[in-house]
Order: structure tokens, then C-alpha cells, then sequence
């Protein structure tokens, strides 16, 4: 596939998980994907959650967050764009996966930390934000450490 192929899959990926998949016709763990991402979001509130963090009720957004189904929600998200990307033609690069795995790992430890602070929805976009700007950072240095060699 085309570079713009794999752009677009990511950006339908990163909008809504299991989209990624169903353009690249892979239409089992497309819909999978889809009705995961439903369930986990009817379960976690995350809806609620989503209108009372931005409209700055944080204290609303934690009572309304069931902590142990949105933990669930980073590494469905951050699998599904990767799972996407890969399919494009995305994975054949070096360590590509690093910004996927550490974005659904510091997503999932900021949703974690976030009954004390900022609330599950912000701390938890924080944390894979973090996580995609540590392992790209971690694929680039390996990518020139292997290259140099």
C-alpha cells in the first residue's frame, strides 16, 4: 500500500477503533474491534466521563468512572491503530511497535493514577501521549544505534 494508505488507515484508526481494519478488509477484528471498543465504553462510562472532564467537573468525571473497564480502553486503542498500521504496510519498519505499546502502557498507568488527579479521561490521554513520544524516541535511538553498527 501507499504511504497516503497508511496515513489514512492510521487516522481512521486513531478516530475509531476497528475502522483502520475495516479499510484494509480485515472485517472480523474490524467489527471485533468496534464492539469491544462499544462495550468497554457503555461499561466504563466513558461518555459521561468524556462531557463532565470537558466541561472541567473533574470531581463528576471520577465518580462517573468504572476504573477497572476503562483500564481496558489504552491498550484496545493503542492495539487497534497499530493492528491497523501494521496491516497497511506500517510494521515492516524497525521496532515500529514501540510507540504503540508504550503509548497503551503510560495510557493505562495514567488511567490508574487519575481517581486523585485530573480524572480518568484526561491523565489517561496524558499517559499515551507520553508513552507514543517515549517509544518513538526509543525506536529512533535503536534505529540509529543499529544502523551505525
Amino acid at each position: 500500500m501507499s504511504r497516503t494508505s497508511r496515513i489514512e488507515t492510521l487516522l481512521w484508526s486513531i478516530a475509531f477503533p476497528g475502522f483502520g481494519q475495516l479499510l484494509n478488509a480485515k472485517y472480523i477484528k474490524g467489527i471485533l474491534l468496534i464492539v469491544l471498543e462499544f462495550y468497554i465504553n457503555m461499561k466504563a462510562n466513558l461518555n459521561l466521563v468524556i462531557i463532565s472532564s470537558y466541561h472541567g467537573d473533574i470531581r463528576t468525571a471520577i465518580e462517573q468512572t468504572n476504573y477497572q473497564w476503562l483500564m481496558f480502553y489504552p491498550c484496545v486503542y493503542m492495539f487497534g491503530i497499530w493492528d491497523a498500521y501494521k496491516d497497511a504496510g506500517g510494521g515492516a519498519k524497525p521496532h515500529a511497535v514501540l510507540p504503540f505499546a508504550f503509548g497503551a502502557f503510560f495510557g493505562t498507568v495514567g488511567v490508574i493514577f487519575s481517581r486523585d488527579f485530573l480524572g480518568g479521561m484526561w491523565l489517561g490521554l496524558l499517559g499515551i501521549g507520553v508513552g507514543v513520544l517515549t517509544g518513538t524516541g526509543l525506536r529512533i535511538m535503536l534505529r540509529n544505534r543499529y544502523t551505525t553498527i
